[in-house]
Parts: C-alpha cells; sequence; structure tokens
C-alpha cells in the first residue's frame, strides 16, 4: 500500500480578535454552554491579543517536515487541516481530492490518547470524507507520539536546560510541575490519557534526576462535573501556603501552544494571589518547547511514516529502548513506496 501525501490534523485557533468569538463557537457547538461562559473563555485570548500561537507553529512544524521528507528522500505534498478554525478539514480533503490524493498518512499533533485528543479528530476526518463524498482521500492515521523518543528527547534537553538556570542553592530542591489540559473524569476513565501523561513525565522527570507533580488546567463544563486535578491554580497556592521557597518548573505536556496561552494566565493569577511576583520568592522556568525544537518533528520519524504502528502501552520500563529497538512488533501492515 502506498501513500501520496502527508496530513497534519489539529485544533486550529484565533490569529485576531474578531477571529475569537466566531472560533469557540466553532469549538463548542452542539454543546450546552452558557454563552457567558463562552465569553469569560475568550478573554484568555484577549489577553494575548486574540491571537492563539497554534496556528503560526503549526506552519513552522510543516515547513521542518518539508525539510525532514527532503533530507530522507520522502517526496510527499504536505498538507493541513483544522478542526475549528482555518484552514478546516472539510477544504483540505476537497482540495486533497482535486490535486489526485488518493490515500494520506496523518498526524494529529495531540501527543495523547483521549476522546478530543485523539478519536474526535477521527470522527472529524471521517465527517470531512462524507462532505467531500466520492473519491474524498483515504487516511491512515500515525500513534499518538506520548513515549516517542523524538518528543521525549526535546522535552529532557530543554528540561535540563531550564533548571541549569535556577540558582544553585536552589536548584537541588526544584520539583517539576507537568501540566496538561484537563478533562472530564468520566472521559479520563474511557482512555489513556492520564497514564499517558504520567508516562511522558516520569521519562522526563527520570532523566533529569527531578520529583515530580502532574497537574492540570483550562477546565470547563458544569461545575458539578468532576474533572481531572489537582488544577494548577490551587496546587500553586497549596503548596505555597505550606511553605514552597524554592524554585519551581513548568513543563507543559501539550506541544502546540494553545495550552501555553492559558497556562501563562492561570499562573499569573496563582503567583498574584499568593502574593509572589514573577521572580520574587517563587521562581519558576518555563523549559523552551516550541516552534525551534524537533518536537513532533522528530516523532514523524522517517520509519514511522514507512511504518505507522499503534502505541505501546504505559508502564513499559524501557520504553525508550523498546521504540528504538522493537519498531516491526508495533506496525501495521502499510508500508510507504518510495
Amino acid at each position: 500500500m502506498t501513500y501520496d501525501a502527508f496530513l497534519l490534523v489539529s485544533f486550529g485557533g484565533p490569529e485576531c480578535r474578531d477571529d475569537v468569538l466566531p472560533f469557540l463557537e466553532n469549538v463548542l457547538r452542539g454543546r450546552n454552554v452558557p454563552r457567558e461562559r463562552m465569553l469569560e473563555v475568550a478573554k484568555h485570548y484577549y489577553h494575548f491579543g486574540g491571537i492563539s500561537p497554534i496556528n503560526a507553529q503549526n506552519r513552522a512544524l510543516l515547513a521542518a517536515l518539508k525539510e525532514e521528507f527532503k533530507a530522507a528522500g520522502i517526496r510527499l505534498p504536505l498538507y493541513w487541516g483544522n478542526r475549528n478554525w482555518q484552514p478546516l478539514l472539510p477544504d483540505t480533503l476537497a482540495q486533497m481530492k482535486a490535486d489526485g490524493v488518493r490515500r494520506a498518512i496523518s498526524l494529529f499533533t495531540s501527543a495523547y490518547s483521549s476522546y478530543s485528543g485523539c478519536r474526535q479528530y477521527r470522527e472529524n476526518i471521517a465527517a470531512a470524507q462524507a462532505s467531500v463524498g466520492e473519491g474524498a482521500p483515504a487516511i491512515d492515521n500515525l500513534r499518538c507520539f506520548f513515549n516517542h523518543p523524538g518528543f521525549i528527547e526535546p522535552m529532557v534537553e530543554n528540561t535540563a536546560a531550564a533548571l541549569a538556570k535556577i540558582p544553585i542553592e536552589r536548584r537541588t530542591d526544584t520539583q517539576l510541575i507537568f501540566t496538561a489540559h484537563s478533562i472530564p473524569v468520566a472521559m479520563a476513565e474511557r482512555c489513556l490519557y492520564r497514564e499517558q501523561l504520567a508516562k511522558t513525565a516520569s521519562l522526563v522527570a527520570g532523566r533529569v534526576g527531578r520529583q515530580w507533580a502532574l497537574v492540570y488546567q483550562s477546565r470547563s463544563g458544569r461545575p458539578e462535573d468532576p474533572w481531572l486535578g489537582p488544577d494548577i491554580c490551587d496546587y500553586l497556592r497549596t503548596e505555597h501556603a505550606a511553605g514552597l521557597r524554592a524554585g519551581h518548573q513548568f513543563r507543559p505536556l501539550i506541544h502546540q501552544g494553545e495550552q501555553a496561552t492559558w497556562l501563562k494566565a492561570e499562573n499569573r493569577a496563582a503567583i498574584s494571589d499568593a502574593g509572589r511576583q514573577p521572580g520574587n520568592g517563587m521562581p519558576r522556568e518555563f523549559p523552551r518547547h516550541g516552534v525551534d525544537d524537533p518536537g513532533p518533528v522528530g516523532a514523524v520519524h522517517r520509519d514511522d511514516v514507512r511504518t505507522p504502528r499503534e502505541p505501546l502501552l504505559p508502564g513499559d520500563l524501557l520504553v525508550l529502548e523498546l521504540v528504538q529497538r522493537d519498531r516491526e512488533a508495533h506496525g501495521l501492515p502499510h508500508r510507504l513506496e518510495r
């Protein structure tokens, strides 16, 4: 079986203030979310001029993948489609059909398994194929890359670099705080989201020799519905009340920039509530993990494009070695012919 295109599938985000409300209306379509809540969420985007970094990062990712494919001798056109903002998946698949693409391999920019981060993207692709109609390209998906060396190694390197910036007298006791988007507990019980986040965190923290905690941000939905916690703001306030004085380092577990927008705003609020201004008393470092990191570029290894694989199960103790050494044992029967 051959592939004749690569498709990047992502969430999408606003790129100016006028985009924010239409974007959020797309995100919340079909959900019983009060408009007042939507307007409150919009403030997170307005705080940064209405611009989410995710689209710019995806453009940079595509440019990096183009160079990676060229170096590997993989001749595939690259396409990009979003769930909630331009370029939208139905438009992208229509263009792929017009260009003669019959089968493509795709990467979701979410590293972890959950309904929103994996299965819903599959549903979005199916809906886009239905809207395009006969002749819509078939799409196969690369596995979630939560434990892939190309994802782990940049986080290890950048976390170590950020730790090195903390004064030596505080560095020894510095705790790593890994943060990710919260999801409803009921959803988490039907997927491996928590387990995969914990695996990523343990792999990174183990390599740099630090204790770690996993926290969450961006909770939404009805107040009576339980979501994954602890919330990052609650965690920081509790730790501060308990006498936290040493440096702490934040490690976002979502590569793309959408969550960085929320994290910066929410962390600033927690620091302020604790009576601490940035740089005073509760120093923190955000390891660089953006468009200039290998990140998913490393995760889309040339061997992965030739042989997509199902994810290794959480709990593999030698996951880094296993991914490198035992690729074929976890493969799907599709191979790219160059």
